[in-house]
């Protein structure tokens, strides 16, 4: 019962510490990895006040871990990497090794083993996925090309520190073994590391996928995301257990198996939350192991190490991406945007740990290092602008620094519209959300497709959504009140949002997260009920509809034609139980921009 009770303690010491420093550095504009890591040092054993369990932290944040490595793997798309190979491989590797070199010889000099220099310089070179794509998405950088070489970059790194979480285990261990006992224990391990991937990827590729459809059959929410947490765990559980890999690279497949198949995204929202919390613990537990009076003790290491994160990264990114042929914006912000420390880095310091090959004081210097470059990290990529400017007005600049092909260039804002190769008006095209292809979403986006709205479906019927992709029609299997699916269908650039779903619950939330992801969205809600509206309208719906109230409205304009009514009592009829039934008439806003006049005579007219 005690045992339990500190289980409990911790757990809500921690989350309650992390949630209030976590809030505070938000509101102060930085990353809230640094309120849980703040929170991580007022809870931990070396100041005052609380003190939690720090072995039960430890114990769980390897969930946190493990569901990091599975998100990692469920967004890692070869595709993607492959659009930028040419930058984010060679970049990523050149990074890794000079940033190791530099890093690992300073941890030399201060007194450290070759092996603390190798796994210190690997850790320092990892940015934080996390971190990253906040910076960018704030920027609105992260769908430009600068945003893609950023995350390929990142993707490359990410794997390499796969590569050496496996490993290491397997060199260090046989380090005292001779080197003919290294090369067999290295073989052996990576032949069972081989089969391991091959059983994910061939076997895995399609047990899975079936396992998460018959779930999804179900329609249970808290099925299918039992079944997600348990392909994450079960299988790291596996790949440690059956071919002695390591869980993270366990994770990592099956989080690459299931983000191959059609319910990635569902199966990213649905984990998402418990992987946000073991997460935050993670961090919580970094900072736990922070001594405040490390920093004293070695303040030269301290700064070599802010050193090497803030300016060696960064430079070294710069070069080669200009060396690369890439103009000056595009190597500052991919710089800028790296010189950071995150997840990974903890991740591979705590291996070394428990390899016994870093000490405390590395873990010291790790967690200054990390709140210090996440801090200042979004100030810094803030200036990338300035910096460029100023470096186009020193005249012993070369041009070609800034004038080559433009990386960099800013995408479309949220709500824009796309031009076509076609010069005429008509050929401008809007983006739509559509949530649910019933009979109602049926008549809707073909109505929205002949006027130059191309919409995109969220539907929680799989079979619905291939069908709609043989077809042509762009849409999405997952959750709408899931923000993830929202932004997968395009919310952030769409004019209009359609709740179209039959029985659809949580509308209003939908509508909520819309309006925080793109202000300016037009809302169309329908509903079952009148009594359901008010709460529609609330959450930000333009206009609302019920369908009992239309069925009313339906029914009276029948009834008075065949009592011989004229047309304009129907009409002044039908207005007065529209406002009796819906609180007013519908809004007559037009959906669509009015066109210029010179082009109002040749443009085609709505068919709306």
């Amino acid at each position: 019962m005690h045992e339990h009770f500190d289980l409990i303690l911790t757990l809500s010491g921690a989350f309650t510490a992390a949630l209030i420093l976590g809030y505070a550095t938000h509101r102060l504009g930085l990353s809230p990895i640094v309120g849980y890591l703040l929170a991580g040092i007022a809870v931990g054993p070396n100041t005052p006040g609380f003190v939690a369990d720090t072995k039960l932290a430890n114990e769980l944040s390897e969930v946190g871990v493990i569901l990091l490595m599975f998100g990692v793997g469920l967004h890692f798309h070869l595709k993607d990497l492959l659009a930028v190979r040419r930058i984010a491989v060679p970049g990523a590797l050149g990074q890794i090794l000079v940033t190791s070199l530099v890093a690992g010889a300073v941890e030399m000099a201060f007194g450290g083993t070759a092996w603390a220099g190798i796994v210190f310089g690997l850790a320092l070179s990892v940015a934080s996925t996390v971190v990253l794509l906040r910076v960018l998405a704030d920027a609105h950088d992260l769908h430009t090309p600068v945003g893609h070489i950023a995350v390929g970059w990142l993707v490359v790194e990410d794997l390499v520190t796969v590569l050496v979480l496996v490993m290491l285990p397997v060199l260090f261990r046989a380090e005292s073994q001779g080197v003919g006992r290294i090369a067999l224990s290295l073989g052996a391990s990576v032949l069972k590391i081989g089969l391991l991937v091959a059983v994910m990827l061939y076997g895995g590729r399609r047990l899975v996928p079936w396992l998460l459809a018959q779930m999804a059959a179900t329609r249970s929410r808290e099925l299918f995301t039992l079944t997600v947490l348990v392909l994450a765990l079960g299988i790291a559980v596996a790949s440690a257990k059956l071919f002695g890999a390591s869980m993270a690279l366990g994770a990592f497949l099956a989080g690459m198996v299931v983000g191959q198949s059609d319910f990635s995204l569902r199966a990213a929202a649905e984990a998402l939350p418990l992987r946000d919390a073991f997460a935050v613990l993670f961090f919580v537990s970094i900072g736990m192991l922070f001594q405040p009076a490390y920093f004293l003790a070695a303040p030269g290491f301290v700064l070599a190490t802010l050193g090497l994160v803030l300016l060696l990264k960064p430079l070294v990114a710069l070069v080669i991406v200009l060396a690369l042929g890439y103009p000056l914006r595009c190597g500052l912000a991919v710089g800028v945007a790296l010189g950071q420390i995150g997840e990974f880095s903890f991740i591979l310091a705590e291996v070394g740990r428990e390899l016994g090959i870093l000490d405390d004081h590395a873990t010291n210097t790790f967690v200054v290092a990390a709140i210090v470059s996440i801090s200042v990290n979004p100030i810094l990529y803030r200036l990338v602008d300035k910096i460029e400017d100023r470096a186009k007005r020193r005249p012993g600049l070369s041009r070609w620094l800034i004038d080559r092909r433009r990386v960099g260039a800013s995408q479309p804002a949220a709500g824009a519209a796309v031009a076509s190769d076609d010069s005429s008006p008509s050929a401008t095209v809007y983006h739509a959300v559509v949530v649910g292809y019933g009979p109602v979403g049926r008549t809707v986006v073909p109505l929205l497709r002949e006027n130059s709205v191309e919409p995109t479906i969220i539907e929680l019927n799989l079979e619905t959504v291939r069908q709609l992709r043989a077809a042509g029609i762009a849409a999405v299997y997952g959750d709408a009140t899931r923000p993830e699916s929202l932004k997968e269908a395009g919310i952030e650039r769409a004019i209009v949002l359609v709740l179209s779903a039959t029985n659809l619950h949580g509308g209003p939330e939908i509508i909520r997260l819309a309006r925080e992801l793109n202000p300016a969205v037009r809302v169309f809600a329908r509903t079952n009920y009148l009594r359901e509206m008010p709460g529609l309208k609330k959450a930000g719906a333009d206009v609302t509809f019920a369908d009992e109230g239309e069925v009313a409205l339906s029914m009276i304009e029948l009834l008075l034609r065949q009592l011989g009514a004229t047309a304009e009592q129907i009409d002044r009829e039908r207005d007065r139980i529209r406002n009796e039934l819906f609180g007013g008439p519908l809004s007559a806003e037009p959906l669509l921009p009015a066109k210029p006049p010179d082009d109002a005579a040749s443009a085609d007219t709505p068919q709306a």
